[in-house]
């Protein structure tokens, strides 16, 4: 007589969703936002981060990118401003002081 074996025990655990093949729509649009409008791209990158966590698509590394890429550029934008006004500011007070 051969006894057939048990089935296999459920496993109660689930893991994290499957990666798929296709990319996260958002991720590139974030990426390619983030070095025209900065704040746009890294808002939409973080969004799609977290759609990537939920769904495992393809993209984390071009929302990532997207994010610093976006941050970043901000920050650099913000800093020139500011130079820009202290500059401007100076040539300002230097006119007046110039003037007869």
């Amino acid at each position: 007589m051969s006894q057939t074996p048990p089935p296999p025990a459920p496993n109660p655990y689930q893991g994290a969703p499957a990666p798929q093949e296709k990319y996260n729509v958002m991720a590139i649009v974030g990426f390619i936002l983030a070095f025209i409008v900065n704040i746009v791209g890294a808002i939409l990158s973080f969004v799609a981060l977290s759609q990537i966590k939920k769904t495992g698509e393809k993209g984390r590394g071009l929302a990532i990118a997207g994010v610093i890429i976006g941050l970043a550029s901000l920050v650099i934008t913000i800093i020139y401003i500011i130079i820009v006004v202290a500059f401007l500011g100076s040539v300002a007070t230097q006119m007046d002081t110039y003037s007869y």
